[in-house]
């Protein structure tokens, strides 16, 4: 006997990327930077912790000083801005806000499989829609009904991001919520912000995990119509980003400087990484994320691939759903491991002569 709900009991749970706790391993397989966070995040963490008293302390429930900085930032106004224990909540909580059970909730394949799992969890259906083949948003999807839209921009696995005016298209095509979850963006060359000006039904989704650093620390927001914001807070959890959090991502914020030179640093290797890969004969398609998406040679599978790398203790992400079987995801690491993922991946070539 189950005590679970139905749809619980059948549902598939989301697999994150693996987080070994072997040493000495190269890691480039859960997209975290390579870098660490700005210094002022310490600083501001050892501050907000003092003697430990004001730990006892629930934090402020909206995150109004992280709120106001967001919104300042990107020129928006505070009540247009959510705070979230990483992006993974905005979407849980869209789910929660636009989608009632039995309703649909429409997205393209190959993309974050956190998605479907989401979904089940709220009884919802799944209109899963099949990217093109070169990973671009299929048409379908604008012409298509659905209380809620989701758009990875620059998509996940693939990297490959959607043009601001095909997003555009689908806000203006679409009834419903249009949720573009732009947790790479900062590694891209165009977001889709401007879009909550222009459309009352678009809701950008972001993270602090990628391009800031602080991945530990699980930070995200949402900017969109004040309707939708209202919405969502009324179904978040009452104290959903801890205080800790708050003071790391409001430091991070402040220094722009080493965000900024993080994220060149970031897409300065990427680049390196992509043309080398492809000068060894992999397929790669350009990239507008902190990853790279590659279909090894002929003569080798993306399976043997990523087992081979994994005998040299160098992690990348591999999946078993035909759709994206034939590729590996290779997060971009530090210059010197990206010079020893390379030097192992010449070795592997060598080996399958």
């Amino acid at each position: 006997m189950s005590y679970l709900r139905p749809n619980i009991e059948q549902m598939h749970a989301y697999v994150p990327g693996e987080q070994p706790k072997a040493a000495g391993l190269i890691k480039l397989n859960t997209n975290e930077n390579p870098y660490p966070p700005s210094s002022k995040v310490a600083a501001a963490l050892r501050k907000a912790i003092g003697d430990g008293a004001v730990l006892r302390l629930y934090p402020d429930p909206v995150a109004a000083a992280l709120r106001e900085k967001i919104a300042e930032l990107y020129g928006f106004k505070p009540e247009q801005v959510l705070v979230a224990n990483g992006s993974d909540e905005v979407l849980t909580l869209a789910l929660r806000a636009f989608v009632g059970e039995g309703q649909r909730v429409a997205y393209a394949m190959p993309s974050y499989s956190l998605y479907p799992v989401l979904a089940d969890i709220q009884g919802a259906k799944r209109l899963e829609l099949e990217m093109n083949a070169d990973f671009t948003l299929p048409e379908r999807l604008c012409r298509e009904h659905a209380p809620l839209k989701i758009v990875t921009s620059p998509n996940a696995p693939s990297g490959v991001a959607v043009p601001t005016k095909t997003l555009d298209r689908l806000c203006t095509a679409s009834q419903g919520v249009v949720l573009i979850d732009e947790a790479y963006v900062d590694f891209a060359d165009d977001n889709a912000l401007r879009l909550v000006k222009k459309h009352r039904n678009a809701l950008v989704a972001r993270t602090l995990s990628k391009s800031y650093s602080l991945a530990g620390m699980r930070v995200g927001f949402a900017v969109g119509h004040k309707a939708l914001i209202e919405g969502l807070m009324k179904v978040k959890d009452s104290y959903n980003v801890n205080r800790l959090s708050q003071a790391a991502a409001l430091a991070a914020l402040g220094d722009r400087a080493h965000f900024e030179a993080n994220v060149r640093r970031v897409k300065a290797t990427r680049e390196r990484l992509r043309v080398a890969l492809r000068t060894l004969g992999f397929d790669v398609p350009p990239s507008a994320t902190n990853f790279v998406f590659a279909k090894p040679p002929a003569k080798m599978t993306a399976k043997t691939f990523y087992e081979a790398l994994r005998r040299r203790n160098i992690l990348v992400r591999w999946w078993s759903d035909p759709r994206v079987s034939d590729r590996v995801r290779i997060s971009i690491g530090t210059d010197g491991e990206t010079d020893k993922l390379l030097a192992a991946t010449h070795g592997i070539l060598e080996e399958v002569q």
